[in-house]
């Protein structure tokens, strides 16, 4: 009989593979936003200052992110076969994860939706204010609409460097580099070059502006923010991908065990889990402090030295701040062990 592969292994190959999916399929669902912007209806409303004719141009609905919402539910399903492949031979002949079961659908529908519903609306929200405030400030239709999706690349055709996708903060950060870049004083080009996620080719144009107390050529600042905020849209994805993509995983995970319990294969309490920090020097102290932590049965949560609970990394749903679940890489192993005598 082959070997049960190890579950620390198979969900970390797991981990990696849909950390690039579902980060992928994020950057497919902006895509599709900036392709389907009608660039001539936005500059028109833009011109007549009508903001809601400049929202029904952008076309942002919840159907463009369905990429990342389909990922989602691939992971989860992964998640939970991979669960059965490592599970004990004597409990697991004939045994399968069933994504379709009633709780398990609800739990990926509800994981899935939340993130579609605050991506949406976070987009909608963001892209509202921000061409509200370009018309109040009395910008030009062209230069507002095309810091907001993007211009068209000549190598690949597609707009870049718009704020589209990006977080808040995000948007904050491009929108200063922007002044830096394209200000007439040697601090705000001194200043960009502090930022860790810009595109060191154009550092060397940079400090030549510097040096010649000169303003930087527009079509070298254009081109240095594209870069700049398609690097910083690629972290955004990375971090929905720890976010959501590899909670996704480990709720399937901890559902097929409950899916075992229930099929009466071992009793809860037989069930051990315990807290695996990634250990890389780059993990939180708290969860650092947490690794190694075992719970009995499949309801009691892991704590936090914060006072912060799980019922796996990176689930929020007893109360987890941010603080406790952005970008966690940690997992949770689950063993059948009979409690002792």
């Amino acid at each position: 009989m082959a070997r049960r592969p190890s579950q620390k292994r198979l969900f970390r190959e797991l981990a990696a593979k849909y950390g690039q999916e579902v980060a992928q399929a994020f950057m497919t669902a902006i895509r599709d936003l900036t392709r389907q912007v009608e660039i001539q209806k936005l500059l028109l409303a833009l011109e007549r200052r009508d903001l809601d004719a400049a929202m029904q141009a952008m076309h942002i609905d919840r159907a463009a992110f369905q990429p990342l919402e389909a990922k989602l539910v691939e992971a989860f399903t992964a998640g939970g076969q991979g669960a059965v492949a490592t599970m004990p031979a004597a409990v697991s002949i004939g045994f399968r994860f069933d994504p379709g079961n009633q709780r398990a659908a609800a739990i990926i529908r509800e994981t899935a939706a939340t993130l579609i519903t605050r991506l949406t609306q976070g987009e909608i929200d963001q892209a509202r204010a921000f061409l509200a405030d370009g018309m109040a400030r009395g910008a030009g239709p062209r230069s507002v609409a095309l810091d907001l999706v993007g211009r068209i690349s000549r190598a690949t055709g597609e707009r870049t460097g718009g704020i589209l996708g990006l977080s808040g903060p995000q948007r904050d950060a491009v929108e200063a580099a922007r002044a830096e870049l394209n200000g007439s004083d040697r601090a705000g080009l001194r200043a960009y070059l502090t930022r860790g996620r810009r595109d060191r080719r154009f550092d060397r144009s940079i400090e030549k502006a510097i040096r010649q107390g000169t303003k930087l050529d527009q079509r070298i600042s254009d081109s240095a923010l594209q870069a700049y905020s398609r690097r910083l849209l690629l972290l955004r994805g990375e971090v929905i991908a720890r976010t959501e993509g590899l909670p996704a995983i480990r709720a399937a995970k901890h559902e097929a065990f409950q899916q075992l319990v229930d099929d009466g294969r071992v009793e809860v309490m037989d069930i051990v889990r315990g807290w695996s920090t990634t250990e890389d020097g780059r993990q939180r102290d708290t969860h650092d402090a947490m690794n190694g932590q075992e719970v009995r049965g499949l309801d009691m949560p892991f704590t936090s030295p914060s006072g912060a609970q799980f019922r796996w990394p990176g689930d929020s749903s007893l109360g987890a701040g941010s603080a406790e679940t952005i970008s966690c890489r940690c997992d949770e192993y689950i063993a059948i062990r009979a409690p002792r005598a």
